[in-house]
């Protein structure tokens, strides 16, 4: 009997604008882009650091994470791209899909690094405001898996089932939204990082280490699902052995941080903290960071009124008006 309820797949993942082609997947890319730039600003200057320090290291960071993420899926799905009758031009199509998210971190922690080390910034503390944010990155990233008609699990009739087209893999049908899954399990590990971070304080990189980790249980499972070609190591695809292998590299570096840095860090970004003037202090003393010295006690300075002769101009105005 033919599944009656389902989620449509579009008849082509391009939209063309006149003669512009606007590419679902690049589309849902860019969204994640600035889901992730915003929330991380505004948790970044929620910890102390300046406006627009977050998107300065974005700056580095996305373009080193598109190429990472983009070669870790060509060296694991190689065979698409190198084997006989293949056009190995096509591993430089990103368009088309095919971004590895641990390539895409990897690499993307290599351009952070260095645009941190540029505004000597602690890398730790930067990745911490960026956490749910990459979280939510990727919830609307996958997205562009739907437009191509990709990543999907096993056949299935349940009502929230996928419609895909017939491919040489696999006839046409219905099918497990493993995209879907996955996003909605991404705004899940946001919202936890969220809450954690508010609860008890994540700081020296704990909290980017709770998105890892949390990010990796749900990884595990739903690529266990899907049911497209992928290298198996052992029985498992080689995704969900990462998602192991990476899961355990968090959460011992959580264990490892809480353990050497307890707490938050007290000041994100060097130069915020010289920002502005409090109201609480003196700019003319040089205990409050003022540039003018203070008379020694029992004088004033040249110019100025001491107290008495302060009460005496008020009493003087006061008889003239």
């Amino acid at each position: 009997m033919e599944n009656l309820a389902f989620i449509p797949s579009p008849s082509s993942g391009v939209v063309y604008l006149g003669p512009i082609p606007l590419r679902g997947y690049a589309f849902c890319i860019i969204i994640g882009v600035f889901v992730a730039v915003w929330l991380g600003n505004k948790r970044w200057v929620a910890r102390g650091g300046q406006k627009g320090t977050v998107a300065d290291i974005a700056v580095w960071a996305v373009p080193f994470g598109l190429v990472g993420g983009r070669l870790y899926h060509v060296i694991t799905d190689y065979e698409l791209y190198f084997a006989d009758g293949k056009n190995w031009v096509n591993a430089f199509k990103i368009w088309e899909g095919g971004l590895g998210i641990w390539g895409a971190i990897a690499l993307g922690a290599v351009g952070a690094w260095i645009g941190c080390r540029r505004r000597g910034i602690p890398l730790p503390a930067w990745a911490d405001a960026l956490a749910p944010g990459i979280a939510l990155a990727q919830a609307c990233g996958r997205w562009g898996n739907w437009f191509n008609q990709e990543l999907y699990g096993r056949a299935t009739d349940l009502p929230w089932a996928l419609k895909i087209s017939a491919t040489d893999q696999h006839p046409a049908g219905t099918y497990h939204p493993t995209f879907l899954y996955e996003s909605l399990w991404c705004v899940g590990v946001a919202l936890l990082v969220i809450w954690a971070d508010r609860r008890f304080g994540l700081g020296h990189g704990r909290a980017f280490a709770l998105y890892v980790a949390s990010y990796c249980v749900g990884r595990f499972w739903i690529e266990y699902m899907r049911v497209d070609d992928a290298h198996h190591v052992l029985g498992l695809r080689l995704n969900c052995w990462t998602a192991v292998i990476v899961f355990i590299g968090a959460v011992v570096g959580m264990v490892v941080s809480a353990r050497r840095h307890p707490g938050v860090e007290t000041n994100v970004e060097p130069a915020a903290a010289g920002d502005g003037v409090s109201l609480d202090k003196d700019p003319a003393d040089p205990a409050d960071g003022g540039d003018e010295p203070v008379a020694a006690s029992g004088s004033t300075k040249a110019g100025a009124k001491s107290p008495s002769d302060a009460e005496s101009d008020g009493a003087e105005a006061s008889k003239s008006s």
